[in-house]
């Protein structure tokens, strides 16, 4: 049972406090994943990388991490919680990737609504509706908004749409008071914890083996000490 629940959760053969160099070890690795994970999904968004825009990148850095744990042996219950974690922060970041880039960069202009869709059981999947819309030379976007779209929606009304002006992310239905700092804030939450269970898995990794290791690679003085 022992050998089991150090295989799962890790052995964590310390008393007391874990040593301050591993936990600190664990803090800069689910930092600087996060930060990557959030970073290259920005990075591909403003620059209109679609691989890293689409949150591709930031899945590489969560198996990156997940590979990182393996190699400190560390439990196999918490690799899976922290891959999973970076996993969610990778699918979460897009959405509030392109609502940076449309908070900074984003130009507001009308369009006319064609059709309306969506509502209780609706195609969306959601109690939600979706417009189709057409800008003011009536051609038609390739995407359909919700923001903005309701019930009292009808074709041939007018909608307010936020584009980018470099065309580099899909336009969306302008949002009050939308700003890149509330779009951070979104995924604040996943990476916060993806980090606090980084750094409990790499504590619980310790084993008395590496202290062991460690010190009889020591000189012995001729004293004995």
């Amino acid at each position: 049972m022992a050998h089991l629940r150090s295989t799962v959760w890790g052995p964590a053969e310390f008393v007391g406090l874990p040593p301050w160099w591993l936990a600190a070890e664990g803090l800069v690795a689910g930092c600087v994943t996060a930060g990557g994970i959030v970073g290259v999904t920005i990075g591909g968004a403003w620059y209109g990388i679609p691989g890293l825009a689409d949150g591709e990148g930031g899945l590489v850095c969560a198996a990156a991490l997940a590979l990182y744990l393996r190699v400190m042996r560390a439990g196999r219950a918490l690799i899976a919680v922290v891959a999973l974690l970076g996993v969610c922060l990778a699918l979460q970041a897009p959405q509030a990737a392109v609502g940076l880039v449309l908070a900074e960069r984003g130009r507001v202009e009308s369009v006319v609504v064609t059709s309306v869709e969506g509502g209780l059981g609706g195609v969306s999947g959601r109690d939600r509706y979706l417009c189709s819309v057409a800008d003011r030379d009536g051609v038609p976007l390739k995407v359909r908004i919700w923001r903005g779209c309701g019930r009292a929606t009808r074709p041939g009304d007018a909608l307010a749409v936020v584009y980018d002006v470099k065309g580099r992310v899909p336009p969306r239905g302008v949002e009050a008071g939308a700003s890149w700092p509330g779009h951070l804030r979104d995924l604040g939450g996943w990476a916060g914890t993806l980090v606090a269970a980084c750094l409990i898995a790499v504590v619980r990794s310790y084993r008395l083996s590496h202290a062991v290791s460690g010190l009889s690679g020591r000189p012995v003085s001729p004293t004995g000490q």
